[in-house]
């Protein structure tokens, strides 16, 4: 059987339309930020998106989206994640659309009329509180609880750490301990919760390194510490049923690491033009940096990371949309692409000098940025260390590891 890497001529002209869009429209408007709100810059963004066809991309038509597969989604984002409002203009920006994607697939249609349709028209946004100070990145350390008060409501109590978005949502969805008793991957459950509310109170966001601009705190939403207290949540709100929160958190979680590589794949991409087209122009000791085989070299150990960065990508989008398992190319993506963004921005900050050092471009910006890359969604040893029980697994089933560490491509 032979491995087709031709894109569809479909996909390939919705990769071009989105290319153009965002450097025609996204990355100017980034400028207006400095001296307009954001909803004067983003209003007019989105309608624009919207009049072109631009919009929630991987939702289906009927839904009101692109109804795009993995595998032109996968392109469409790695185009959007070159400008901080790619995403946003397009209503594809975290954590709303996985949880948008959850709701889709779990919700009632009571829950996708109330809460999904006004996430999928872009006038509300939705936090995922799951991870806690005591848990971290067990999952299945949750301490929140949910006990049913009769039949009607259920009441949460508990605390949670690092839900982003947070300060900037209408919703949250909230993992809480329905069942002690239950088996381990049983035990919690998912909530959606309207805000603001009392029993949902943030403490405050998180300082973190990441250098914050204008509006950052909108756009991104802050990593909120929150308090949950006699938080009352009508049954109407459970979402997948009882015992299934862990198991729809992890499927939303994927496609969340996913999308994270996604827009690494740009930002770095951007960053490399930035450094090519400094090189290009800058001179020392009478000799353009772009003749210089040192910087050459720096050049080519980018383009490398990148290629590898992109091919794994979209393997693992043509698996998704053949309903193959994903679940080892995934950890083994999340952790290369985290630390392939951050290697291919220091690399530019290298080239510029004194210059990338400075906040006169952004690379200084996302440096501090993409650093987090290396914990969301499960920090590297997590990862590592599924991905080499998987390793040792195949070996001893098999007297190979090739089908854990892609010999087995397909």
């Amino acid at each position: 059987m032979s491995i087709d890497f031709e894109i569809p001529a479909e996909a390939k002209a919705i990769r071009e339309k989105v290319r153009k869009f965002v450097h025609d429209e996204c990355i100017p408007a980034e400028k207006e930020l400095d001296t307009k709100p954001l909803a004067e810059v983003l209003g007019p963004l989105r309608k624009k998106a919207r009049a072109q066809g631009l919009w929630c991309p991987f939702v289906p038509k009927e839904y009101g989206g692109m109804g795009l597969g993995p595998l032109a989604n996968a392109l469409v984002q790695m185009e959007l994640g070159e400008s901080m409002l790619g995403a946003l203009s397009m209503n594809t920006q975290g954590p709303d659309d996985a949880s948008m994607m959850t709701i889709l697939a779990h919700g009632t249609e009571y829950q996708k009329e109330k809460f999904l349709k006004p996430l999928l028209n872009g006038e509300k946004r939705i936090c995922f509180s799951m991870t806690e100070k005591a848990a971290g990145a067990d999952a299945t350390g949750m301490q929140t609880t949910a006990v049913k008060d009769g039949n009607e409501n259920y009441i949460l109590n508990g605390e949670k750490w690092f839900s982003s978005s947070a300060s900037v949502a209408d919703l949250a969805l909230v993992m809480a301990k329905t069942d002690p008793n239950a088996p381990r991957h049983k035990q919690y459950s998912t909530f959606i919760v309207e805000l603001p509310n009392p029993g949902y109170r943030i403490k405050r966001n998180v300082a973190n390194m990441a250098i914050e601009g204008p509006h950052d705190d909108v756009i991104h939403g802050g990593h909120s510490e929150i308090e949950i207290k006699d938080l009352k949540v009508p049954a109407d709100n459970l979402l997948g049923g009882e015992g299934n929160g862990f198991n729809m958190g992890q499927h939303r979680l994927a496609y969340g690491r996913l999308r994270h590589g996604m827009h690494n794949v740009a930002k770095a991409q951007r960053a490399l033009d930035m450094a090519a087209a400094h090189v290009t122009k800058r001179s020392t000791f009478g000799q353009l940096l772009a003749d210089r085989q040192a910087v050459q070299f720096m050049l080519a150990d980018c383009a490398s990371e990148l290629y590898i960065g992109r091919l794994m990508l979209l393997h693992i989008a043509y698996k998704a949309e053949k309903g193959l398992d994903i679940r080892q190319e995934n950890s083994i993506a999340k952790i290369f692409h985290a630390h392939m963004v951050h290697k291919v921005i220091d690399t530019a900050i290298q080239l510029h000098g004194a210059l990338g050092f400075s906040q006169d471009t952004p690379l200084a910006k996302w440096y501090t940025q993409v650093r987090s890359q290396r914990l969301v969604d499960g920090p590297d040893e997590v990862h590592k260390w599924k991905i080499g029980k998987n390793v040792i697994k195949a070996f001893r089933e098999h007297g190979t590891t090739a089908s854990a560490a892609g010999g087995d491509l397909l």
